[in-house]
C-alpha cells in the first residue's frame, strides 16, 4: 500500500515548460523545418545527457543544449547564423509554460504540500524560466543536478529530492512528462505520475508509473485521492 504523499517534485522541461514551443522560432528562421528541428534538438539534448553521465564527462545543461542545437542545424543542413543561435538559446531559457500550471500548483500549495523542481537544467536556466512564467512563488526548492554533476536518470540526481525534503523517496510524488524520467524515478523509489501529454506508449523497461495522466490537471486530484 503506497504511503501518503507528503511532498511533490516536478521535472521542468516538457513537464512545466513546453520544450517544443521553440519550434515556432525555429520555423521563422528555417521555414519548413521548425517542427523537425525541435524534435531533433530535444532528442539529441537528452542523448548527450545520458552519454556524458555514463562516461563521467559532465558539462552543464546549458552547454549540452547548445551542443545539441549545433548538431541539429548540421543534421538538417541549415546554415545557422550567430544571431539566430543566440536568439534560440535565449528563447530556450524562457520556454512557454503550460497554461494549467499555476492553478494546479496553487491547489497543491493549498493542500499544504511542499513543492520542488528537480531538473537537469542549470540554476540560472531554471531561475530564468520560472521568472518569465511567474511560477517561482509556488516552489519551496529549485533543485538542479548541477549540485551532483550527474544527469537524470542517475541515482545521485534523484537523491537530491529526498535530501531537500528530508523525506524518503516513497513519500514524494515525482511528476514528469518524460517516460524515461518516470522509469528512472520509479526505479529509484519515488511515487510517480507520468503526464503522457503526447499519447505515447509506455516504455518497455519492466517498470510502470503509479499513475498516468495527460496534463498537470491530473496531479491535484490524484494527491487528494491518495491522501484521502
Amino acid at each position: 500500500m503506497p504511503k501518503p504523499i507528503k511532498a511533490a517534485a516536478f521535472d521542468a522541461y516538457g513537464t512545466l515548460f513546453d520544450v517544443y514551443s521553440i519550434g515556432r522560432l525555429l520555423e521563422q528562421f528555417f521555414p519548413g523545418h521548425g517542427a523537425a528541428m525541435a524534435g531533433t534538438w530535444r532528442d539529441k539534448q537528452i542523448e548527450y545527457t545520458r552519454l556524458r553521465t555514463m562516461c563521467d564527462r559532465y558539462v552543464d545543461f546549458w552547454q549540452v543544449t547548445g551542443d545539441a542545437l549545433d548538431y541539429t542545424a548540421d543534421f538538417h543542413q541549415q546554415d545557422m547564423a550567430a544571431d539566430q543561435r543566440r536568439a534560440l538559446m535565449d528563447q530556450y531559457a524562457e520556454l512557454t509554460a503550460f497554461p494549467e500550471n499555476a492553478g494546479v500548483l496553487r491547489q497543491l500549495k493549498d493542500m499544504g504540500l511542499p513543492l520542488a523542481i528537480l531538473s537537469n537544467g542549470t540554476p540560472r536556466m531554471l531561475e530564468s524560466a520560472l521568472g518569465s512564467s511567474g511560477l517561482a512563488q509556488y516552489f519551496d526548492h529549485v533543485l538542479s543536478v548541477e549540485s551532483v554533476q550527474k544527469f537524470k536518470t542517475d541515482a545521485a540526481a534523484y537523491q537530491i529530492g529526498p535530501d531537500a525534503f528530508d523525506l524518503p523517496a516513497q513519500e514524494i510524488l515525482f511528476v514528469s512528462s518524460n517516460c524515461w524520467d518516470i522509469c528512472g524515478a520509479t526505479w529509484f523509489g519515488y511515487h510517480t505520475i507520468w503526464l503522457n501529454r503526447a499519447g505515447q506508449p509506455l516504455e518497455r523497461l519492466g517498470v510502470e508509473p503509479h499513475h498516468i495522466g495527460s496534463s498537470l490537471l491530473d496531479v491535484a486530484g490524484y494527491v487528494q485521492q491518495m491522501n484521502g
